[in-house]
Order: C-alpha cells, then sequence, then structure tokens
C-alpha cells in the first residue's frame, strides 16, 4: 500500500500537462505586448512561459525584482496548497484514495478558466457524466482481460473527448484524459473503492461548483446533442479526438501485452504528445524523451544523496522544479522524479528508471507515429 505522501508527487502532473493557460491568458493580457497593469491575483494566474515573460519585460531592477518575487510566491504557494488538499482528501477517504484528490484537483483547477463550450445547464450534465465515467470507467477496464481493457478504455476515452474537448485550445484532455488514465494506472477494490466513489462524488461537486460560479454567465446555444453532431473524423478536431482515443488504448494494450511495468505512463505519453496539429507533435515527442532522459540521471544521483527517510521530497524537489520550468522538456525532467520513486517502492530504483524510460520513449514515438498513420489514412479515405 502506497502512503499518502506518495501520492502527493503525482500531484506536479497537473502543472506540468495543462496548456490551457497560456492560450487563454495570453489572450488577456499580451494583446499589447505585456503592457496590460496586472494585480497580483492576476499575475499568480500566469503559467511559467508568460511569468518569465512579464519578468524579462520588466523597466527597472525594482520593477523586476517585484515580478521575480510574485513568481516564487505562486510556486510556493502552488504546492502547499496541492500538498494541503490531496493530504486532506487522503484524510477523508484513505491513502488509496489519495490519487482522486489529485485528479479532483485537475479538474478544479482546470475548470476555474475553461469550460465545455455548452450551456451552463448542459454543461453541468456533461460535468456528471465525465465523473460517472471516471468513477466506473477505470475499475471496469480492470475487471476482465487485454481485450475488454482495450475495449473499455476506448469507450471510455472517446466519451471523454467528446464531451470535454470540443474546444481544441482548451487543452481538456491533459485534465480529463490524465484523470482517468491514473485512475485506471492506481486502481482500487473492495472497500477502497466504495470509498473511492465517495472521493470522485465530492469531487464532482466541488468542480460543478467551481464551473457554474466561474461560467454561468457565459453565453452559448451548443447542448450535448450538437457534441455529437459536430463530431467530423475529418475535421482538424475529430481526427486528434480519435487519434488520443485509439491511440492512448492501443498503447497501454500494447505495453501491457509486452509485460511492461506501469503502462499507464506509455498512455500518459501517448496522450502528452498528440496534439491537434502535426507540427507540434515533434517538438513534444523530443522534450519528453530527452526529459525523462536527464530527470533519470538526477533521480540516480538524488536518491543516492538523498538519506531514504527524506525520499518524500522528490515530489517536492519535482513541483518547484516543474513550477519553474516553462519548456515542455524540462516539465518532463522534473516530471519524471515523484514518478520514479513511486515506482521504485516496487520496482527497485534500476526498474523504476528502466520501465520510466522505456515507457516514455515507446508511448511518445508511437503517438507521433499513430498521429501521422490516422491523418494519412483519413486523407487518403476522404480527400483523393
Amino acid at each position: 500500500m502506497l502512503s499518502s505522501i506518495h501520492f502527493l508527487k503525482i500531484v506536479v502532473e497537473i502543472f506540468s500537462l495543462n496548456d490551457y493557460n497560456a492560450s487563454l491568458l495570453s489572450k488577456i493580457f499580451i494583446k499589447e505586448g505585456w503592457s496590460i497593469k496586472m494585480n497580483l491575483y492576476q499575475e499568480l494566474q500566469l503559467n511559467q512561459a508568460m511569468s518569465k515573460q512579464v519578468i524579462r519585460n520588466a523597466v527597472s531592477l525594482k520593477e523586476k525584482a517585484h515580478h521575480i518575487g510574485i513568481y516564487f510566491f505562486k510556486v510556493i504557494l502552488t504546492m502547499v496548497f496541492c500538498v494541503v488538499f490531496v493530504t486532506a482528501y487522503a484524510k477523508l477517504f484513505g491513502d488509496e484514495n489519495s490519487i482522486v484528490g489529485v485528479v479532483v484537483l485537475l479538474c478544479v483547477m482546470g475548470f476555474r478558466f475553461v469550460n465545455t463550450g455548452l450551456r451552463t445547464v448542459h454543461g453541468i450534465g456533461a460535468m456528471c457524466l465525465i465523473f460517472l465515467i471516471l468513477a466506473f470507467g477505470p475499475r471496469l477496464a480492470n475487471c476482465g482481460g487485454l481485450g475488454f481493457q482495450l475495449l473499455t478504455n476506448v469507450v471510455c476515452i472517446f466519451l471523454l473527448m467528446i464531451l470535454g474537448c470540443h474546444n481544441v485550445i482548451f487543452f481538456n484532455q491533459s485534465t480529463l484524459v490524465l484523470g482517468y488514465l491514473l485512475l485506471f494506472g492506481y486502481d482500487v477494490v473492495g472497500e477502497a473503492y466504495k470509498m473511492r466513489l465517495w472521493a470522485i462524488f465530492v469531487g464532482a461537486i466541488l468542480t460543478i461548483v467551481v464551473y457554474y460560479r466561474n461560467h454561468r454567465k457565459k453565453n452559448y446555444k451548443r447542448n450535448i446533442i450538437d457534441l455529437l453532431k459536430e463530431f467530423r473524423i475529418t475535421s482538424t478536431r475529430g481526427k486528434w479526438q480519435i487519434a488520443i482515443t485509439i491511440g492512448c488504448a492501443l498503447m497501454i494494450f500494447m505495453a501491457s501485452l509486452l509485460g511492461f511495468e506501469r503502462p499507464m505512463w506509455a498512455g500518459i505519453a501517448t496522450m502528452s504528445v498528440i496534439q491537434p496539429f502535426h507540427e507540434d507533435i515533434k517538438h513534444r515527442v523530443s522534450g519528453r524523451i530527452w526529459g525523462n532522459s536527464i530527470g533519470s540521471i538526477i533521480f540516480i544521483i538524488l536518491y543516492h544523496v538523498i538519506p531514504e527517510k527524506l525520499y518524500f521530497t522528490f515530489g517536492i524537489i519535482g513541483g518547484i522544479g516543474v513550477g519553474f520550468s516553462a519548456s515542455y522538456g524540462w516539465q518532463a525532467v522534473f516530471n519524471s522524479l515523484g514518478a520514479m520513486m513511486i515506482a521504485s517502492e516496487f520496482l527497485g530504483m534500476q526498474g523504476a528508471i528502466y520501465y520510466r524510460i522505456l515507457n516514455n520513449i515507446c508511448g511518445s514515438l508511437f503517438g507521433y507515429l499513430f498521429f501521422t498513420f490516422i491523418s494519412h489514412v483519413i486523407h487518403k479515405k476522404y480527400y483523393t
């Protein structure tokens, strides 16, 4: 059984994979070359790249020091909030369900800023369906053989992509599909699963309250049925949704078939590199591979330098590192620390490093090749 502190190490995934801040907030703050005056709260909402841009554009040492101070404060505040939130979830629902706290945190933090693009009532309905999938999908996928698991993952991930990932610039797959894969990878049974259902129910309420508060005044005409009507396999969005759906499920299936430990890692890597626009994928594949390779080297050094009783600090070190990393590659470096620390509990240091690198290389390359293949097949079928 993993203790709650181990699950805190997963928290760093929240801020490395959610890129919606960059696309959404940039429209607000970059319009005039960062000339818009921001208050403390607004500046705390910026992602790493945008915070560093603000610092670079400071015209005086005093102003630069001011923005650096806010940046440091934001990183520490984020880590403290995440640790407190996930620890509270562990206390309420058991250590085995700390991961649910991570997933709920993903949803609450994510849907503060973005929405589903639906009328408010239908958006709340979509949220209810999404949390039903998160509650029962991962457990169901773990109940049968690999074939049944593949089918279940395809259905669940596709529904998540349709219900919550209609607007591609919001990167909601980094919230919803990541959450699904984390729950799939940290499966529980018996009484722990009953507590997990309660944990997910509470998380659904929290997310819906935040969603309603922040998006109730937005005027959308689209309903849930329109999401299905607007699905087109030939569109950029449709290809992307299909690629993530089949790509993630198939990668997990193949990794499990080949006997990989932590096949969830391979699925997350595939999900992370598949982007709506093909030119973005190569950058992510490269960043994920070298990022995890360098992260493994840092992990070896820290593993031998840090006393065993302080191994829980791997997650904190990783979280702070991600907080100061603006590029995808460096975020992958620090993300790997906590993940390998958890895996080393039952795989040993060498096993954790080996499967971390193997899963991420295979998942990243497969994501690139699969998206290329899907695009080629669709183009050949519908445009030639």
